[in-house]
This record gives C-alpha cells, sequence and structure tokens, in this order.
C-alpha cells in the first residue's frame, strides 16, 4: 500500500495541529448558535471596555460606508432615468448599484417583470448599459477606476 493510500495518522495531525495552535485551553471557546447544536467564534463585545466598542462600532461603520461607495459615481439612464451608482473596474467589469427606486423606474426591468420573470436574475439593463459608456465617453465617469478599493485599510 502506498502511502497515499493509508489512512492518516490521526495522532500525528492532531499533534501538528496542537503545535501551530497551541491547546485548545488558549483560545477563547466557541458560542453555540440556534437549536442545531453548531458553533462558531464570536469577536469580543468590548462590554467591559465601551470607549473601545464605541470604537470598534464606528471603525465597523465607516468601513461598511466605505466597501458600499467607494468610487461610485451617480449614473443617469438615457432611456428612463433611473439613477444608479456605478464603479467601472477594469474592462468588462462594471459594478453597479441599484436601488429600490431605480430598478422600479427601469423600463427594461419592468418589461422583464412583465413577462413573469424576476428582475433580480436579469444580467443587465442594455440601455443603462449603453449610459454608462456614454458616462465614460464624456468623461463623467472612469474607464478604470482610481478610487482606493474599499479594504485597502
Amino acid at each position: 500500500m502506498s502511502p497515499a493510500d493509508q489512512p492518516p495518522d490521526v495522532d500525528r495531525l492532531a499533534r501538528s495541529m496542537l503545535s501551530l495552535r497551541g491547546d485548545d485551553d488558549a483560545h477563547d471557546q466557541p458560542t453555540p448558535v440556534g437549536n442545531g447544536g453548531g458553533f462558531c467564534f464570536k469577536a469580543s463585545d468590548f462590554a467591559d471596555d465601551p470607549d473601545r466598542a464605541a470604537a470598534v462600532r464606528a471603525a465597523t461603520q465607516a468601513d461598511r460606508n466605505r466597501y458600499l461607495t467607494s468610487g461610485l459615481q451617480p449614473v443617469d439612464c438615457r432611456f428612463c432615468h433611473a439613477t444608479v451608482n456605478v464603479k467601472r473596474m477594469g474592462p468588462g467589469h462594471t459594478a453597479v448599484q441599484w436601488n429600490s427606486d431605480a430598478a422600479q423606474r427601469c423600463a427594461y426591468f419592468t418589461e422583464v417583470r412583465a413577462r413573469g420573470e424576476p428582475s433580480a436574475l436579469t444580467r443587465a439593463c442594455p440601455k443603462l448599459a449603453d449610459s454608462i459608456e456614454h458616462a465614460i465617453a464624456e468623461g463623467y465617469l472612469e474607464a478604470v477606476s482610481t478610487a482606493a478599493p474599499p479594504g485597502d485599510g
């Protein structure tokens, strides 16, 4: 039997894991989740340090806002005047952030819904895609965004 066909040495694996991670007593214990008995590790809520808890909440909100808005520019559809936020990240990759008003206003998505299809599963509105290309041609929207990526700290 070749080594690849043999079952793993469980004891050796456990010793290896302990050498990398240390014993379980050195780490936070998992928190039970739901009624299924599953576990997950939760970040500290800093209940004993209200100033730190407030700072973490503020930083988390800032990260969330930056992730959702970094480099996005409003673009108005030249056909139905739905306004969405757009960021071009390169050829073939454009982020479009829809809002409920734009989704309801979009004539193409209205046609899709009229056919009984879910507009959420529709890849894109061709009229809006033309409007985005027009915004790039007019210099309103960058062909490739120079905004810092949201995860750069």
